[in-house]
């Protein structure tokens, strides 16, 4: 009878401390993108990588999901932040979202290819899977450099075989209703397209305990 208490104890320690082990227990996903993925002009609850944590939860995947985005970051900015984030998150899949604000910027097509390439090398050598995401820039720039900039990242998926979102925001820019004033950010009714448009490249790469 003595060591009843004990037993009671022990058993108390395991039911408290057992979310915390399950959280230990969960995959990281990162997502390392720019205002398109950091719910630029709306609430973080509302963006597209809260949704995508939300339904990652429903569907009992075993992940939590660190946005790592920044608003403004340009593929030479995400190069120069990424491996303090892999140290720091130890992600076991990035999901790569950069090149934009390039693009929006002009920025050679080269510099973009090469600072892509060495962020989806740097996630594999810290053991992380990478899903990159496709994206288009306004057509206003010009043919010369909207076609061969969105034929960019396949070109790179396809040199380092990895999975591609084609266009990350498929489906919104052809609803003006559906984006923000300045015709480049969805708002918020719109972020679960996004989750859709990510979804089927995604789900392939997620793992259960």
């Amino acid at each position: 009878m003595k060591s009843l208490p004990y037993r009671i104890l022990g058993l108390l320690l395991v039911v408290a401390l057992s979310p915390l082990y399950a959280q230990e227990d969960r995959y990281t996903l990162l997502v390392y993108g720019d205002s398109l993925s950091a719910a630029y002009g709306i609430e973080e609850s509302e963006g597209w990588v809260a949704l995508l944590e939300n339904r990652l939860a429903e569907k009992q995947y075993p992940y939590r999901v660190v946005n790592a985005s920044v608003s403004g970051e340009t593929s030479t900015g995400g190069l120069a932040r990424l491996p303090a984030a892999l140290e720091n998150y130890q992600p076991d899949l990035v999901l790569l979202e950069l090149g934009g604000n390039d693009g929006l910027r002009g920025l050679p097509l080269e510099s973009l290819r090469q600072n892509l390439i060495a962020m989806i090398e740097l996630s594999r050598e810290a053991g992380a899977q990478v899903l990159l995401a496709g994206i288009q820039i306004p057509p206003n720039y010009g043919p010369r450099y909207t076609i061969p900039f969105f034929q960019l990242f396949g070109e790179i998926a396809q040199e380092k075989t990895l999975p591609l979102v084609p266009f990350l925001i498929d489906g919104i820019p052809q609803q003006p209703d559906l984006m923000q004033n300045d015709g480049i950010h969805p708002k918020a009714e719109a972020q679960w397209m996004i989750v859709e448009n990510v979804w089927p490249f995604l789900e392939p790469m997620l793992q259960h305990k």
